[in-house]
């Protein structure tokens, strides 16, 4: 997509820099990282959302993310990885463009998510919205 700055930078219109490129990747450091190392692991080619997105392409995606989190480990000495796919602006998707968050943490890197964990009414409730899932499987 020409408007597509991922596309852009994997067309080398937009300068990144690159930790890793194979036919169907690319790897590189996000510019706003939430923690110093964050990387972008992207499709080279345009697919959005992840529903739409070859399962091969989602594995390779997350194959390589691994990857990547051992690098992060082994080389910054990070003591954990979060890895991520926000998929959606209502997921906080900023770019509509498959990607996956591989971000380095430390014990003393001063993140927190905002992570608040709601309650079901009742085991039925989990139960319904499970049976309506299922029926789209």
């Amino acid at each position: 997509m020409s408007d597509c700055i991922f596309c852009k930078i994997v067309a080398k219109e937009i300068p990144a820099t690159i930790l890793h490129e194979d036919d169907d990747v690319l790897v590189f450091m996000d510019i706003g990282p939430i923690i110093k190392g964050h990387a972008l692991v992207i499709s080279k080619k345009h697919y959005d959302p992840v529903t739409e997105t070859p399962d091969d392409i989602l594995a390779k995606l997350h194959i390589t993310a691994k990857r990547i989190a051992a690098a992060q480990m082994n080389a910054l000495g990070a003591g954990g990885v979060n890895i991520m796919q926000n998929n959606g602006t209502a997921a906080g998707q900023e770019v509509p463009h498959i990607h996956v968050h591989v971000i380095p943490r430390f014990k003393t890197d001063g993140h927190h998510w905002n992570w608040n964990p709601t309650a079901y009414d009742d085991f039925e409730e989990i139960a319904k919205l499970a049976e309506k899932m299922r029926n789209h499987l």
